[in-house]
């Protein structure tokens, strides 16, 4: 991939540079079961949506407990990049190509994660995070504001993500979708990608090339 292409890469956090989707299912498996909230499989419907709508949906009744509750969980995780992560962002570096963080993260998760992993912020010229959007994922707001940040149309980025909320809003903003399958199985993000990896040390940049042509 040549430093004269001019796209960006649009990341999403958890499950895509961070292993913590299997810590974030044990989290609210707990909080739902202190809080029940009756739905099925509640854990999958809420990966990829912000904090904001998880409580106003869900948690109405018991929003400052279960706030309360996650971040007090939240203190006890540990933050590891996935397979590929670190080498991935240090590629794009390096050929001088933009990379966005657009989580649906707060930023209290946001500056823990900073802490824990300081030299993570550097490789990202924004960050979009839940408090920065007024709709959730699947809503295509965050991606949007993601290329704008880069200044960029959609088109021209590269939307990296593991949940199926994730993808439907990187299609939806117009953007290349790249599916992390492992939160989820491939056939379930196949039909709103471009492209399907198991770990982001097997993405085809000559795939991306072509289609940004």
């Amino acid at each position: 991939m040549s430093d004269s292409v001019n796209i960006a890469f649009l990341f999403d956090l958890d499950g895509v540079l961070i292993d913590s989707e299997q810590e974030y299912t044990r989290i609210w498996h707990t909080i739902e079961q202190e809080f029940p909230t009756g739905v099925e499989n509640f854990t999958l419907k809420i990966k990829g949506t912000t904090l904001e709508n998880i409580l106003d949906t869900y948690f109405k009744i018991n929003r400052n407990k279960v706030e309360d509750r996650l971040y007090s969980l939240e203190r006890e995780m540990r933050y590891n990049y996935t397979k590929g992560a670190p080498e991935l962002l240090d590629y794009l570096h390096k050929q001088n190509i933009p990379c966005v963080m657009v989580t649906s993260s707060n930023s209290v998760k946001l500056d823990h994660l900073w802490t824990q992993l300081p030299e993570l912020r550097q490789y990202f010229s924004s960050v979009i995070d839940g408090d920065m959007v007024t709709q959730s994922k699947p809503n295509p707001e965050g991606y949007l504001n993601g290329a704008k940040a880069v200044g960029l149309p959609p088109s021209r980025c590269i939307v990296v993500e593991d949940s199926l909320q994730g993808v439907k809003a990187g299609r939806a903003a117009d953007a290349y979708v790249i599916g992390v399958a492992g939160t989820l199985p491939a056939a379930t993000l196949r039909p709103f990608c471009d492209q399907i990896v198991n770990s982001l040390d097997e993405i085809d940049f000559s795939l991306i090339s072509k289609a940004m042509l």
